[in-house]
């Protein structure tokens, strides 16, 4: 049985542009690896049938939520469609602290913020579609939208690709299986660099002394 070291926690965030496959990927991440959890967001939309507080969403009104914005409690948040959300300071530190690995299934912007508040904390991969023609049908599949929708969605989708660089890693989700054994060798990766393994010093320093 192998020796178990301790370690910090890290943040690994899955970007995409629509059609991606970053909400597969990452359901399929979080089956596989137990020991990552998904971050739970705060919010300001109301809740929806089945939805549970501290499971799905964090529920405060806007005064509450701003007022956590401007105390320093959420490592990134946006407003999107009149609604804000963001992402809890507490409950990220805390993790990290612990050893525990947590998900985050955000967009370019919010790992933007998220880089600047826990640089040595975070593991940023962007999830390349194969090709263009396999994004447009992706898209298509999803829903019966016309085709000036399909266009406008496209759009979107390129400029979000246009900040592939800002990622620490880029993987091409092609299939699927091979997509998730990418990410699970990027976490795996993560939790052994030497820094973020704390128990090193002990661990390594007994062969010294």
């Amino acid at each position: 049985m192998s020796e178990t070291i301790a370690r910090r926690g890290l943040c690994l965030v899955l970007a995409a542009p629509s059609g991606g496959g970053k909400s597969s990927i990452a359901q399929a991440l979080l089956a596989q690896e137990p020991a990552l959890f998904l971050s739970v967001s705060v919010t300001t939309r109301a809740p929806r049938p089945g939805e549970i507080e501290g499971k799905h969403y964090y529920f405060r009104d806007e005064p509450a939520f701003m007022a956590l914005a401007e105390g320093g409690g959420l490592l990134e948040w946006a407003r999107k469609f009149g609604r804000c959300y963001g992402t809890p300071r507490a409950a990220v530190e805390t993790a990290l602290a612990a050893g525990r690995d947590v998900l985050f299934d955000i967009d370019w912007q919010g790992f933007r913020q998220l880089r600047s508040a826990i640089p040595d904390d975070l593991v940023g991969i962007f999830v390349l579609p194969p090709s263009l023609a396999a994004l447009d049908a992706r898209l298509r599949a999803r829903r019966g939208d016309d085709a000036a929708e399909i266009a406008r969605r496209m759009a979107e989708a390129q400029a979000e690709i246009a900040h592939w660089r800002e990622f620490d890693h880029v993987i091409i989700n092609d299939a699927l299986d091979d997509a998730v054994a990418d990410v699970r060798a990027i976490l795996r990766a993560g939790r052994l660099a030497t820094a973020r393994q704390t128990g090193l010093d002990a661990f390594a320093g007994a062969f010294l002394s």
